[in-house]
């Protein structure tokens, strides 16, 4: 009798067995038509937030895409060729610039055309120069330490002290006008130039823009 009641009992707790593997399986039928995930964690889709690449309008050669400011300094300039000259203001004298087309693709070939009009040229009304008349350039060399501005000896004759400094500045910011940071080595026929005229005028090797103005008043 107490086998008959336990068979009894087996099959009523199997069939509940089957009865709730059918109710979990009708959920997920359920779930699954409704477009839910079947383990309820309702995930959003991944949304891909690049931008479409336009195959039909790529850009230009060279340019970054990425590159949202090209120009990162809109203000400064390339500096310019440039013959220094002097103007008499009275109780001196100042360097007047005049800026001068390229003649010459190289630096160096630009800088030979500059001293070209600077020792040979008359300048235009109200400016003059100091520099001796028959002075002329043997040599101008850039290299990695300044450049080295050779000229003939009349370059170191006449003129007292005032007339000195002008014709050294008109050559040093003549020569730096590419590259107004670089130094100035002077050469006169080949020779360091240490002192200059009767005055002895005392030349620093090298020149600088910044040194200059800090020797020299002008």
């Amino acid at each position: 009798m107490l086998c008959k009641f336990a068979m009894v009992k087996q099959m009523i707790w199997t069939r509940r067995v089957w009865q709730g593997l059918g109710t979990v399986a009708l959920a997920i039928a359920f779930t699954t038509a409704c477009g839910e995930v079947p383990n309820g964690n309702n995930l959003p889709p991944v949304v891909n937030e690049q931008p479409p690449v336009d195959n039909n309008n790529p850009p230009p050669d060279g340019e970054d895409p990425t590159d949202n400011n090209p120009d990162s300094n809109p203000g400064e300039t390339t500096p310019q060729p440039t013959v220094y000259w002097l103007k008499d203001e009275g109780d001196r004298l100042a360097l007047a610039p005049v800026e001068v087309t390229p003649t010459a693709e190289t630096p160096t070939g630009q800088l030979e055309s500059l001293f070209t009009q600077l020792l040979t040229e008359t300048p235009e009304d109200g400016l003059s120069s100091t520099i001796p008349p028959g002075t002329e350039l043997l040599s101008l060399i850039i290299q990695g330490d300044g450049i080295v501005v050779n000229l003939s000896e009349e370059f170191q004759f006449g003129g007292g002290s005032a007339s000195m400094i002008g014709r050294v500045a008109q050559v040093l910011y003549t020569a730096t006008s590419l590259d107004p940071t670089a130094a100035v080595w002077f050469q006169i026929e080949g020779e360091p130039l240490e002192v200059l005229g009767g005055e002895g005028l005392e030349i620093a090797q090298p020149m600088t823009r910044d040194s200059f103005t800090t020797d020299f008043d002008l």
